[in-house]
């Protein structure tokens, strides 16, 4: 009697994931429809799924309850769609660069790491930069960044894709969770609320700044024994 109940509830996290491309294909539309607004709303709803569906189905055991089919594989179809795809809509549709054609740079970029099989690390890191495109379309434009800077910041954060650093997967790596936890589910609150609000007040959109800075502060730091050792290995070997 409970086995069915348990395989359904499987079945309902491999839809919450799912859900996250419906959601997705909205902000699409609405981006075509220059509603941003809430195509960024839809855009932080994915990004709410996508950081809740995984301790879900970790937490209900999904995988021994439907082995052959590959929820890591729906996550990394989803996550594509909605950290990837729909950014690059917004990028080119909103004038956030300086040509739409831009816009395939982060494309082609994140289609190389969400290639890479060890796009996630045994310990649970990503490995290059994590496409968070989502993240730096919504920032772009609220603050309004000229085209020319976000470019520069786009092309940057291309390179950053191939360049092998680790950085943090919020609810996966141990070193320093529950902090980590708690400060970016924090830092996403308020970037809810800032997106929401009709005109976001200037002061705490550069102040919400602190959770990317947190994020990338955490990973650089994390980076810095391996760098070291493969520092003091390659003077050794030379």
């Amino acid at each position: 009697m409970l086995r069915p109940v348990l395989t359904a509830t499987a079945w309902m996290v491999h839809l919450y994931t799912a859900s996250s491309a419906v959601f997705g294909l909205w902000a699409v539309h609405a981006v075509f429809a220059h509603d941003y607004k809430l195509a960024m709303e839809l855009m932080l709803l994915t990004l709410a799924i996508d950081s809740t569906d995984g301790m879900l189905a970790r937490a209900l055991d999904v995988r021994s309850r439907i082995p052959w089919f590959d929820g890591r594989r729906l996550d990394d179809i989803c996550d594509y769609f909605t950290y990837v795809l729909v950014p690059a809509c917004f990028l080119s549709e909103a004038g956030l660069l300086p040509h739409p054609a831009w816009a395939a740079l982060p494309v082609l970029a994140s289609a190389y790491g969400f290639s890479r099989s060890d796009a996630k690390t045994d310990d649970h890191f990503f490995l290059g930069f994590p496409s968070y495109w989502n993240i730096l379309a919504i920032y772009l434009h609220l603050m309004q960044i000229s085209p020319g800077v976000s470019l520069a910041i786009t092309l940057a954060l291309c390179l950053g894709v191939f360049v092998p650093l680790r950085y943090v997967y919020p609810s996966r790596t141990r070193v320093w969770r529950p902090l980590s936890l708690a400060l970016l589910g924090f830092w996403g609150l308020s970037l809810v609320g800032l997106v929401l609000h009709p005109e976001p007040d200037p002061f705490w959109l550069w102040l919400s700044l602190l959770g990317p800075v947190y994020y990338v502060g955490l990973s650089l730091a994390l980076n810095l024994p391996r760098l070291r050792d493969t520092g003091a290995a390659a003077g050794r070997s030379g």
